[in-house]
């Protein structure tokens, strides 16, 4: 029987195959069987064309101990659609995980030791197939799918467990996502090639004589003792701030971001010092605000304000004013309420917003409206405290 052959009022999933048929009685998948902890589950593709036809999610309007997932967020669907639509040659999903309420059979190909794991399964058409992992991908490429009907013959990989109840599904929702981790924004800016602002800082690192060698290309927090200045994430940060708004053009985006970070870094002795081994990073970051995050986004800010208003400053010379910054901790006069929170280092929007005030100020650089807003807002309710 071929994939899209109709016998005895059965129909098999395929490219060219229909299963949602009315006068078909079964689901045929061609799949592979395997085993694990004591129970079968099976391995199979199907077009996406099929996949909001077949898998249902729980209702939304039960209440959470009567379902066996969570609900859809819907705010995650515009960003998962777009990443389909936008990458119709280069998208990746991970399988589906679904249980089926139903009494299926299994057909092995053929009853050698490879053979039997290989074969057809048949699952009535009134089965219920539920989502134990993967809902908001199957959403979102039902969404995609309207603004990309091409796609509709692609595949994608389904786990079949079958279902054993309520209470299994619950628990295989909780297996599934109790150990899923999500990688590091630093380690998702190194391995994202579709990201251009991604590319131009990791560019940029490799060819920078300040950051070359001292900056974390995987974790996010750097541990006490590494020898690392900052991390990869809190660069780009910095760097997107820095360029919003110019530098259309790579390889002029680099120049103007290596640029203005070397001036930085000749402004701020100690990260120079760092890359010498003069000082270690540890230390600096125990004592002073420059050697966190926080000050790498309020410098890119107060860079940004200066590009807008002084396209052709000297940067060099220009940020030679943020030598008269006092970067210390304990300073907690100008910083608590700014990059401190009760003395720890905080990097919440407006604490980057009010550090950033304080860099353009130094700089003689006009604060925009919303950072003059904020200024004012923060100074009255530090007078009244």
């Amino acid at each position: 029987m071929t994939n899209s052959t109709l016998v005895g009022h059965e129909q098999t999933l395929s490219r060219a195959a229909d299963p949602s048929a009315v006068g078909a009685f079964e689901y045929v998948f061609p799949a592979i069987r395997g085993q694990q902890a004591g129970r079968e589950f099976f391995v199979s593709m199907c077009p996406l064309r099929l996949i909001s036809k077949l898998f249902l999610f729980d209702e939304d309007e039960l209440v959470a101990e009567l379902r066996a997932q969570r609900v859809l967020n819907k705010g995650r669907l515009p960003e998962l659609t777009r990443y389909i639509v936008d990458n119709p040659d280069s998208y990746v999903f991970s399988a589906l995980t679904a249980s089926i309420d139903a009494d299926i059979r299994f057909e092995s190909s053929s009853q050698d030791a490879h053979g039997e794991r290989v074969g057809l399964l048949r699952v009535p058409m009134n089965a219920r197939f539920v989502i134990n992992d993967g809902q908001h991908r199957r959403a979102a490429i039902e969404l995609a799918l309207r603004e990309r009907p091409e796609l509709a013959d692609e595949s994608i990989a389904v786990v079949f467990f079958l279902d054993a109840g309520l209470k299994r599904s619950q628990q295989m929702f909780a297996d599934l996502n109790r150990h899923a981790v999500r990688p590091s924004p630093s380690i998702g800016i190194l391995y994202d090639h579709r990201d251009e602002d991604a590319a131009i800082v990791r560019e940029m690192v490799l060819t920078s004589q300040v950051f070359r060698g001292l900056i974390e290309m995987e974790c996010t927090t750097l541990g006490v003792r590494s020898r690392k200045l900052f991390t990869l994430s809190g660069l780009y940060s910095g760097t997107c701030a820095l360029l919003r708004g110019h530098c259309t053009e790579r390889d002029e985006a680099v120049r103007k971001a290596r640029a203005f970070w070397e001036a930085c870094a000749d402004a701020i002795p100690d990260w120079r010092a760092v890359r010498e081994r003069r000082a270690s990073s540890g230390e600096l970051r125990r004592e002073y605000i420059h050697s966190h995050g926080i000050a790498l986004q309020a410098l890119g800010i107060a860079g940004n304000q200066l590009l807008t208003h002084e396209p052709d400053a000297d940067l060099g010379t220009r940020l030679q004013g943020l030598r008269d910054v006092d970067w210390a901790r304990s300073n907690v006069a100008l910083w608590e309420g700014r990059a401190l929170i009760g003395g720890r280092v905080s990097r919440s929007s407006s604490n980057v917003l009010l550090t950033a005030n304080v860099l353009m100020e130094c700089l003689g650089v006009e604060l925009p409206q919303e950072h003059a807003h904020a200024e004012t807002a923060f100074r009255s309710a530090r007078t009244a405290a």
